[in-house]
């Protein structure tokens, strides 16, 4: 693949610093912006240090060709600086990986607790490794299915293709499980219930909501401030146990090499590759985008480069 043409990058340089004096940006997100803005410019320097400069220069002994290596920033949100973090990361589980089949779930959050969760990161994203892990845990241990101690390991994206908040988990886990300190395997197309383990994982969740608000662990301020009330917090447990979560349990790894190729493509991502970026110019940015409820079907969307950057 070559190198792409427009990079996030440059809406950050055209429009980012207009973006930080209108917006309150937290310490992480306005290191990041600034990170990605300055990768591989002169503004972080060269490699090595050639020159007074801070300049690289590396010339081609035959035709003469210049080219300047600079730095990179090496911000884990950069869309140019994780390619080295996800190789390693990818060779330090192939030595956990087990000669098995692989199952692939994703747990998602409903929109109605969306900003719940934005306000109470760290406690709610913990809730959310947590109880995913107990649902599975639980439904494993049934005999009826599996009858045996299962593994996982699991990855937390918080976006959607069209860059809005979307809280959810992508979960490896190994066809089969220990029972007794033996391996059992489980059937090879088939590893628990899809709607099963969705309604356990609800439960489970709602249940962490109830305690957390029970010991005042909650923020509930801003966007959530509604939920203050006993009353309010109470309406909405009954609105989330009301309706269907979605627990999505897509077909089996054939192997191993099939599991880290996929773990390539999700682990170490940011919001947005710089190749989805197909157009822009000084107002807007347009870019490719998935539209998993319309039949996967491939969409470019338009956005103005403010709306682009807050979803960033």
């Amino acid at each position: 693949m070559g190198r792409p043409r427009y990079e996030v990058a440059d809406v950050f340089r055209l429009s980012g610093q207009a973006y930080r004096l209108q917006h309150k940006l937290s310490k992480v997100q306005y290191k990041a912006m600034r990170a990605i803005e300055q990768c591989r410019t002169a503004a972080l320097g060269g490699h090595p240090d050639t020159a007074c400069t801070g300049q690289a220069i590396d010339a081609c002994d035959e035709c003469g060709h210049i080219r300047i290596s600079y730095n990179s920033c090496r911000n884990r949100h950069c869309p140019k600086c994780q390619s080295l973090a996800r190789e390693a990361w990818l060779e330090a589980r192939q030595a956990e990986l087990l000669p098995v089949g692989y199952f692939h779930l994703v747990f998602t959050l409903p929109a109605e607790v969306h900003d719940l969760v934005r306000y109470n990161e760290r406690l709610l994203y913990g809730t959310l490794f947590q109880e995913a892990w107990a649902a599975l845990s639980k439904l494993c241990a049934d005999r009826h299915y599996l009858g045996a101690r299962p593994g996982m390991a699991a990855i937390l994206h918080s976006w959607g293709q069209n860059l809005h908040y979307h809280p959810h988990l992508h979960c490896i886990v190994p066809g089969g499980g220990l029972r007794g300190g033996k391996w059992v395997s489980a059937r090879e197309e088939f590893f628990v219930p899809a709607q099963a383990l969705s309604a356990l994982f609800k439960g489970k969740f709602v249940s962490a909501l109830r305690r957390h608000y029970n010991a005042g662990r909650l923020r509930l301020d801003g966007l959530c401030s509604h939920f203050r009330g006993k009353q309010a917090f109470s309406q909405l447990l009954k609105k989330l146990m009301s309706e269907d979560w979605v627990v999505y349990a897509k077909p089996p790894f054939a192997g191993p090499e099939q599991l880290l190729a996929y773990l390539g493509r999700y682990t170490h991502r940011v919001a947005i590759s710089n190749h989805r970026i197909v157009s822009l110019d000084k107002d807007t940015v347009c870019f490719r985008w998935r539209d998993y409820a319309d039949g996967n079907k491939q969409k470019v969307m338009r956005l103005e480069h403010e709306e682009f950057i807050r979803r960033f």
